[in-house]
């Protein structure tokens, strides 16, 4: 199958909990990630601490999250394993092809993510209307910077 775009690497792990706080010590006091920004939605019911595990192009996010309001959806902490991101070359084509074939994403389609990169999600579960999903796992596709794709051609 010929696709009009690539996927690169491995941009983030999401990982979501009631309290940030335990996260934050287990991720960076225990394990060593270093802590690179933080991002806070009220639409998407986030707030999060953007963290680092290796360096340069190849490092990989991993952003630990906890819900603004318990009561509210979503709930990024539940599933606890939220997401995984993966790096894309072009993300417009990845999207215009994958809704041709059936795939479901997620309300909002393209927009600004909490590192400053285009990104959509593709949804975990399937529909009538869009058969193709994540089968279970929430995806967000992220737009990878020009240096990032231009390392890997």
């Amino acid at each position: 199958m010929e696709r009009p775009f690539k996927i690169l690497g491995l941009q983030q792990v999401a990982i979501g909990g009631p309290d940030k706080a335990k996260l934050k010590s287990l991720w960076v006091d225990i394990l060593g990630l270093t802590p690179k920004s933080t991002f806070r939605s009220e639409r998407e019911n986030v707030d999060e601490d953007i963290l680092e595990l290796g360096q340069g192009l190849h490092a990989v996010e991993v952003d630990i999250m906890q819900p603004i309001d318990a009561a509210k959806k979503p709930r990024v902490d539940e599933p606890p394993l939220n997401h995984i991101g993966l790096w894309v070359d072009n993300l417009k084509n990845a999207v215009e092809f994958l809704t041709e074939k059936g795939m479901r994403f997620t309300p909002g389609g393209i927009r600004k993510g909490a590192a400053g990169y285009d990104v959509c999600f593709i949804h975990p579960k399937a529909n009538a209307e869009f058969p193709l999903s994540g089968e279970g796992v929430l995806i967000e596709l992220i737009q990878a910077p020009q240096e990032l794709i231009d390392g890997a051609l």
